[in-house]
């Protein structure tokens, strides 16, 4: 009876609660300090207001091609603003982000490919030709978008032109609502990602990702490290890694 009297009429609610989910952090910081310098990458930089922006545009270009909660978005993508933008991007919409380690052959990728159920696939220039190997070899047929960094200057395999070309990554954005009201999750447990071992004693095996989970060791990302307000981070490990460890959402 006496642990009733604290649970009666003290439920969670809007008002006291809401799922744990690290997107919050993007959110808070274009709204706290929205021309402060977040992204730097050859000659792009970009602000956190236009950071925001440019993710809340691509949620809502996902869900207006369909792509909805539980649904899984596949991303074959170097170190790259694009990349960054899908860690918020991608959730947004509810869906759950595949971060393909872009080592790996293309007969391993096809397999993640298909285990994902991968419904879209975001691709570099750089790893077209990897990409069309594996779409070859696996069964799934992903809509595709094509993502041509302007900091790559190695070699191009051919790509696809007239009316059997991927859309292109800007323009995918600019079909999107920079003030999406983008989907929080319904429940903090949800998924947000899934990442692959890279199958060295067999198929890969899939490791997911909850919000909360996510959003804790983010935070913890920052108190381990002792980072300082607007601490200058000079990115090395792959964001297909275990998300980065977490550091994009972190940032």
């Amino acid at each position: 009876m006496a642990l009733a009297q604290y649970q009666r009429g003290l439920e969670p609610r809007p008002a006291n609660h809401q799922p744990l989910t690290p997107i919050g952090f993007l959110e808070r910081a274009a709204s706290v300090f929205p021309d402060q310098l977040a992204i730097v990458h050859g000659a792009v930089r970009r602000d956190y207001a236009s950071f925001y922006a440019r993710a809340r545009a691509l949620g809502s270009a996902l869900a207006a091609r369909g792509l909805a909660r539980g649904d899984t978005v596949s991303v074959l993508l170097p170190n790259t603003p694009a990349m960054l933008e899908c860690h918020y991007g991608v959730p947004m919409c509810g869906a759950v982000l595949h971060a393909i380690n872009t080592r790996l052959d293309a007969a391993t990728i096809a397999f993640q490919l298909d285990h994902a159920l991968s419904q879209l696939v975001i691709v570099d220039v750089e790893y077209w030709g990897l990409f069309q190997q594996a779409l070859s070899l696996c069964e799934s047929r992903p809509a595709v978008v094509l993502c041509d960094d302007p900091e790559y200057d190695g070699p191009r395999a051919s790509l696809p032109t007239g009316a059997g070309a991927p859309l292109d990554y800007e323009a995918l954005l600019a079909m999107g609502d920079p003030s999406y009201d983008w989907l929080r999750p319904t429940d903090e447990w949800d998924a947000i990602s899934i990442n692959y071992t890279s199958g060295t004693t067999g198929d890969p095996k899939g490791v997911v990702s909850h919000h909360r989970g996510a959003y804790l060791l983010a935070q913890g990302n920052a108190l381990t490290t002792g980072m300082q307000k607007h601490a200058v981070y000079l990115w090395t490990l792959p964001m297909f890694h275990c998300n980065g460890w977490c550091f994009p959402w972190t940032l």
